[in-house]
């Protein structure tokens, strides 16, 4: 676990633009529980690649798509411990990986970028990744 203070601007950087932190196993059961619409999901880190193309990229995303999720959601790896292994059972069959992005819709991961898919690459990268999967699991915001 991380000292909780130094987890603070890494947090905020995605609660600034409307992510809902889940800190419990019970927030992450609430929210994913008969979960209806779209839900994108950040599993957040500390780590270079979080901050440099990660969390950019999803913001960039979400700033630039004409189709937004219903809801914002994130948990913090080595912050919210609980939280974050429960949100990884929802995350199955992916191996447990942060950063990660995940978008729900009603229930049923239907999109899920890994670590492995977010080192090396730039934040416009995962911001075009991104666009196109919300183009094409979420519905547009003015439909």
């Amino acid at each position: 676990m991380y000292p909780p203070h130094l987890l603070v601007p890494m947090r905020e950087d995605l609660t600034s633009v409307g992510f809902q932190e889940l800190t419990t196993a019970a927030d992450v059961d609430a929210a994913l529980t008969n979960q209806q619409g779209t839900m994108l999901v950040v599993v957040n880190s500390v780590c270079g690649c979080a901050a440099g193309a990660a969390r950019p990229g999803v913001k960039a995303a979400l700033a630039a798509s004409t189709v937004k999720p219903d809801q914002l959601v994130t948990v913090f790896a080595g912050g919210d411990v609980d939280a974050t292994a429960r949100m990884r059972e929802y995350l199955l069959p992916y191996p447990p990986s942060s950063p990660a992005i995940g978008i729900f819709k009603d229930g049923e991961l239907v999109h899920f970028i890994e670590r492995h898919h977010i080192e090396g690459r730039s934040a416009q990268m995962i911001a075009q990744h991104l666009e196109m999967a919300l183009e094409e699991f979420c519905t547009p915001a003015n439909a």
